[in-house]
């Protein structure tokens, strides 16, 4: 076990560093940053100075060890555009962010293996169509697509919930719908076919042949195993709605990270976008440990 997570905790800093490295020289080749975050109309010695102040005449290679430099002290900059420590503004937007995500795929996730359950030990029947037709239709309707239908019907028509806000139940019912729709199929669709895969296997043939009963069988053999891959989706679902859920935040007006990463893009804010960037990776490579340390748990098997 300690093995394995030193190994997996020096991939993770390998590929932090990877990711911050990329960042960095992409946002710098798109041209000369001074120029880039100046207002239109400044005159060449204002852009001069400015490269001057933010280092930007240094060489590359003296500007990233600078910043990394920053990065490891938890300095990673200060907003162009609102002249604050870009974390202190991550950290604002991130509750709302948080609330969001949490709130999607807890509803997705429990929907989503229900739905998978039913469909498992139910295969080929009128119940495996109507759940199948359901995960189906999660996923084939776009994100910005089903959030304008929520606010259509939900907002205009029957006025029982704001279009927009945040900070009250009611104005988060219609952007976790939206967000986990896409996500509640994913898991059914992915529960489905991993239990009717662990439903075949020997052990389980066993394990009817000593008497035990159907609903032990699903839950302590055949859904122990199946939710191996559906961890692992679900892992990589819930790093990226922390990441920022561009679309559905734009959407719905919610005050999350996803809006500040586009309202930083935007407003050329290089260090807010460094930092947004660079959290999400972090998320991606913590989840992905957790998920690793969470086979281990699921089916020993793996730690031979």
């Amino acid at each position: 076990m300690l093995n394995i997570l030193l190994n997996r905790l020096g991939q993770s800093v390998l590929v932090l560093l990877g990711v911050s490295l990329l960042i960095f020289f992409s946002l710098h080749m798109t041209g000369d940053p001074a120029a880039l975050m100046m207002p239109p109309g400044s005159s060449q010695q204002e852009i001069d100075t400015f490269r001057h102040s933010m280092g930007f005449d240094r060489p590359l290679l003296w500007q990233y060890s600078h910043y990394l430099g920053g990065v490891l002290h938890g300095d990673f900059g200060e907003s162009l555009r609102y002249s604050q420590p870009v974390l202190a503004l991550i950290a604002e937007r991130l509750p709302a962010t948080a609330l969001l995500a949490v709130s999607a795929l807890a509803w997705s996730s429990l929907l989503g293996l229900l739905l998978g359950i039913i469909s498992a030990l139910r295969p080929h029947s009128l119940w495996d169509l109507l759940c199948r037709l359901l995960a189906f239709s999660g996923q084939a309707i776009p994100v910005f697509w089903l959030g304008l239908l929520l606010i259509l019907l939900f907002s205009l028509k029957l006025q029982w919930l704001p279009s927009s806000g945040y900070g009250t139940f009611a104005a988060l019912v219609m952007p976790a719908l939206s967000l986990g729709a896409f996500y509640m199929s994913a898991v059914a669709r992915l529960t489905r076919a991993s239990l009717l895969d662990v439903l075949q296997q020997d052990y389980i043939r066993t394990a009817r042949a000593k008497g035990l009963s159907a609903w032990r069988i699903v839950v302590r053999h055949g859904l122990r195993n199946a939710l191996i891959p559906v961890i692992t989706v679900q892992g990589m679902y819930f790093a990226s709605l922390l990441g920022g859920a561009l679309v559905t935040e734009i959407i719905f007006a919610w005050p999350g990270i996803g809006r500040l990463a586009i309202q930083a893009i935007q407003n050329r804010d290089f260090p807010l976008v460094q930092a947004i960037v660079l959290l999400a990776a972090v998320v991606f490579v913590a989840i992905n440990l957790l998920i690793d340390l969470l086979y281990l748990v699921l089916n020993p098997r793996i730690r031979l």
